[in-house]
């Protein structure tokens, strides 16, 4: 699986783990922006064409927006809520049956996730992060009797983890990691994605 040198700057990212913090709480309500890199995996998926017959996997950059809210249950324990909003480039799936061609082209997605965390310093958290995941996906057919096409958001669920660390008083610094399983019946579509955020807290 190939990782862009996007990818590779993430590590200089962590570097500000590092140095020097200050001491505020992750309690109460934040928004963000975050890019990253995505890999896209599918087999045989569902659409509303009926099932695709393709096995493709595709690289791209991300980027999006975030906003959450935070609640410190004491001085180790975080949970947490948060939506975010997220598009793609260049990350259209491809296949071929016979003579005919598919394309999947996702457009956006969203997620409605909430996270656990754990304060390993008064400003470093380690988290786990669950909930659900929908992407709005076009797909397209061609063949000898010309092109169709058709829209539908698939639904989904994720999993991931990261850790985030304050950077000073408002704001502060995370890289993640998320699994997202968008299959429907007996077909496959995963999303891989690895992504570095800046929040600002209120």
């Amino acid at each position: 699986m190939r990782l862009p040198t996007t990818v590779l700057t993430f590590t200089l990212l962590t570097n500000a783990f590092t140095g020097t913090a200050f001491a505020e709480e992750f309690n109460g309500p934040f928004v963000g922006v975050q890019a990253g890199w995505t890999s896209a995996e599918v087999q045989d998926p569902q659409t509303p064409l009926g099932v695709v017959a393709m096995e493709d996997d595709q690289q791209s950059f991300t980027g999006g927006v975030y906003a959450g809210v935070d609640h410190r249950l004491n001085e180790r324990i975080v949970l947490g809520a948060e939506a975010g909003f997220d598009v793609t480039n260049d990350d259209k799936l491809h296949g071929f049956s016979g003579i005919s061609s598919y394309t999947l082209d996702p457009k956006y997605s969203f997620d409605l996730t909430a996270r656990a965390g754990y304060l390993v310093t008064p400003d470093t958290l380690l988290y786990a992060r669950g909930g659900y995941t929908n992407a709005r996906v076009k797909t397209t057919m061609t063949d000898i009797a010309g092109t169709q096409s058709a829209t539908t958001n698939q639904d989904g669920w994720l999993v991931g983890g990261g850790v985030e660390r304050q950077l000073m008083s408002n704001v502060s610094a995370r890289m993640e990691y998320r699994y997202s399983d968008l299959s429907e019946d007996d077909g496959k579509y995963d999303r891989h994605r690895v992504l570095a955020g800046v929040s600002y807290r209120f």
